[in-house]
């Protein structure tokens, strides 16, 4: 009978094997790849932080918040909130650390996330994100250093096509205040008219309705006034100043003004790579400039500006990768060959050679295993060869087969 106690997955986390595994790793090793071209460094952050942390630079009224952070108190009473994004962390390790002196930094980083959000296809409740961040840099080029690395990586996975860079300036504190006031006034005059949602964003975040997906909210927000009207000299000669670089660089991207980032830090530069092969979400990276989160977590004013994608998002695009060959099989018969090959395995092993063992079942099961790894050749070795000091050594390519000296083995598998 079958027990009925056997624990289960938590619902939205995964586990990650095979073809999803090779597509993660493909994303993952791409990122490593293209942040060491573009000299970013690598740096690990603790999975969990000060609730305070998150709730300070996410913005109390957001809905990560309010609704999606996984938040517990720990055994000492302190309240510990794992980690919903990677920018607020950073930040914090900045100050901390006392990092200001070797700014500006270029970091990167990736692991998981966790938001407690409804389970959907490419959206988990335990995920992993990728992260790059140029702190201490006031200047565009960082912003288009930025955009640069993400166009590449693009790329490098062979995914670029058909992803869009959609572009928005945000302005600068000036800028914008003088937007969100005419924004206030602009719905406030329409409150009626506005989705449920939409009114109480109008008190707490009113930016934010210009991400209203409501019906009824579309042609309110198309009338609303644009950034572009309230923008500063230094604001329209930062965003070309932008624009200008990524055209250099040969980057493709196309104006959004109505994308916009709803807390108070975010200054100049707002940024999303959009797809329509991943449905109504398709946003794959998403980053902006946030020259005053450093200052509101306590530091001193430091300007940043960074970027986040979604690993599963990004490995959803890609072709499925092939499943990686290896080297060679040792394919031991006997159980006296079974013991020395564990000696050949550790040679072959220290000498660079992805190399496994097929130490069951018949010789045709054995061998199978070598094909269904997709190996080189197979190392056949029984009773026969340990005598002669030489084993098998079998081309699966051609059907080849013909003697090595054992201590010459590592050797003959390198150069062949």
């Amino acid at each position: 009978m079958a027990r009925t106690d056997t624990p289960n997955r938590i619902r939205g986390t995964q586990d990650i094997v095979g073809e999803d595994e090779r597509r993660f790793a493909r994303v993952v090793d791409a990122f490593d790849h293209v942040r060491r071209l573009y000299c970013f460094d690598r740096l690990e952050l603790p999975v969990f932080e000060a609730t305070a942390v998150f709730a300070r630079s996410l913005g109390e009224t957001t809905d990560v918040v309010s609704k999606e952070m996984y938040t517990f108190d720990d055994r000492g009473g302190d309240s510990v909130t794992l980690r919903p994004e990677f920018t607020a962390g950073i930040a914090r390790a900045f100050i901390t650390n006392g990092w200001q002196q070797h700014a500006p930094m270029k970091l990167a980083t990736h692991g998981p996330v966790f938001r407690y959000e409804r389970p959907q296809k490419g959206r988990y409740r335990q995920f992993h994100q990728i992260d790059a961040e140029i702190i201490g840099a006031a200047e565009p080029a960082a912003d288009v250093e930025l955009l640069t690395l993400a166009d590449q990586l693009l790329n490098e996975l062979g995914i670029a096509e058909g992803v869009t860079l959609q572009l928005n300036t945000l302005g600068d504190p000036h800028s914008r205040e003088g937007w969100r006031l005419a924004l206030i006034e602009h719905f406030a005059n329409h409150q009626l008219d506005l989705s449920e949602e939409s009114r109480v964003r109008l008190e707490t975040n009113p930016l934010r309705i210009l991400d209203s997906k409501s019906p009824q909210d579309q042609q309110i927000v198309a009338e609303a006034p644009g950034i572009d009207e309230f923008l500063t000299r230094f604001s329209r000669d930062y965003f070309e100043a932008v624009t200008g670089g990524l055209d250099a660089a040969g980057v493709a991207w196309t104006r959004n003004a109505r994308l916009v980032r709803g807390l108070d830090y975010y200054r100049h530069t707002a940024f999303e790579f959009v797809t329509d092969r991943l449905g109504a979400q398709g946003t794959v990276i998403a980053g902006g400039r946030y020259d005053g989160l450093i200052e509101s977590l306590g530091g001193n004013p430091t300007p940043g500006v960074g970027w986040a994608a979604g690993i599963e998002r990004l490995a959803m695009l890609l072709d499925e990768p092939a499943a990686k060959s290896v080297d060679a099989v040792v394919v031991p018969l006997g159980e006296a060959a079974a013991t020395r090959a564990q000696g050949i395995l550790a040679q072959l092993r220290r000498a660079g050679l992805a190399v496994d063992m097929a130490f069951k079942g018949n010789m045709k099961k054995r061998m199978a295993k070598a094909d269904a790894l997709r190996a080189r050749y197979a190392v056949i070795l029984g009773d026969d060869e340990i005598a002669s000091g030489e084993a098998g050594v079998k081309n699966l390519a051609t059907g080849e087969q013909q003697p090595v000296a054992l201590d010459a083995l590592a050797e003959t598998l390198s150069a062949a």
